[in-house]
């Protein structure tokens, strides 16, 4: 048998056996960036490509939100106060609230509608509350930025919004959502809400995790199409914390099952730790550089999607169990003998 005809055979065989194991996953998209952290010990137990110029999209609001409860600590705004919607906020484009020029919000609901909805055009309106035109708070959560150790990051709308400058690392918005968590743990539990009741209405939050995956408590979600889906989340089991960073994801199912995938593997990493076992979260997964190039080649092309008749699913790769692959292509006809000549073994990092 051919390496193609063999790589081809390995690949609808993992279909089967492993459906997010494939090339079409969020480590082969171009704008994928991850960070995972321990939030207790500030411990990086992943990173890929986390240094890396991305669009942070909406996980933004949660620098908005920063700079807003700074001022709510620094007692020059109040909960109660009223918030004018501006024809520049209003002529902000969706997702938004929808309120008329001249319109108010309070402040309470301003942050629980930027939470949740992640409203642009309440965003923009807090902003020129708080610094008199969206420019100057831009500015304003650019020095914060650096203040608090983002190096990599300049703001230049309170949105996230599109803008060719306005850009960040994994790595930053991972320091911005500790910071949050250390900082404002009063205000914290506002990106926990999976839901917001403004005027009698229920807004739900764009953040499904917190909906499907028990201990997620925050942070933000995020889209434009220049930046891909992004989220911030950050969980809880056993009292240890952790907080992932994916941006860049080609869909928001996939940006969310990376996310969890990490999760979950994070706490089964500090699980095993806690009992002798040294392991990492990046021994987890078998990653495309892994894999040989004869399956890497098929896996990337229209044969690994079956000449375009099935649509392979987008999801971060996880652990393959190769040899259970071989062994059962032997069980075929083919010799196992051949199917390891064939391919090799995967190295594990």
């Amino acid at each position: 048998m051919s390496i193609k005809a063999l790589a081809r055979s390995l690949a609808m065989l993992m279909t089967l056996m492993a459906p997010s194991a494939f090339a079409a996953s969020l480590y082969t998209a171009p704008r994928y960036a991850a960070i995972l952290i321990d939030h207790g010990t500030g411990e990086i137990l992943y990173a890929r490509r986390a240094d890396e110029t991305r669009y942070p999209a909406s996980i933004t609001k949660v620098m908005t939100l920063y700079v807003a409860f700074e001022e709510l600590a620094a007692g020059r705004l109040r909960m109660d106060d009223d918030i004018k919607i501006s024809r520049h906020a209003a002529n902000q484009a969706p997702s938004k609230i929808g309120l008329r020029v001249g319109a108010t919000i309070s402040v309470r609901d301003a942050i629980g509608v930027i939470a949740t909805k992640s409203a642009n055009d309440i965003a923009v309106a807090v902003a020129e509350h708080i610094s008199g035109s969206e420019r100057a708070f831009g500015t304003r959560m650019t020095a914060t930025a650096r203040r608090l150790g983002m190096m990599n990051t300049a703001f230049y709308n309170a949105s996230g919004l599109p803008h060719p400058d306005h850009t960040t690392t994994a790595r930053d918005i991972a320091v911005l959502s500790r910071a949050m968590l250390r900082d404002f743990p009063d205000h914290y539990p506002v990106f926990s809400q999976s839901q917001y009741r403004y005027r009698g209405q229920a807004v739900a939050n764009h953040n499904h995790l917190l909906r499907t995956m028990p201990g997620v408590d925050g942070i933000k979600t995020g889209f434009t199409n220049a930046a891909g889906f992004t989220l911030s989340a950050s969980a809880v089991r056993d009292g240890r914390r952790l907080v992932a960073v994916v941006l860049g994801g080609p869909s928001r199912l996939g940006r969310d099952n990376n996310v969890e995938d990490l999760l979950k593997i994070g706490f089964d990493v500090l699980d095993a730790r806690s009992q002798g076992q040294f392991i990492t979260v990046a021994s987890r997964f078998a990653e495309p550089d892994d894999l040989p190039d004869a399956v890497m080649d098929v896996l990337a092309g229209d044969v690994a999607a079956l000449d375009g008749a099935v649509q392979l699913p987008v999801r971060n790769v996880q652990q393959v169990d190769v040899a259970r692959a071989i062994s059962t292509l032997g069980e075929t006809g083919l010799a196992t003998s051949q199917l390891a000549g064939g391919i090799g073994a995967l190295p594990r990092r």
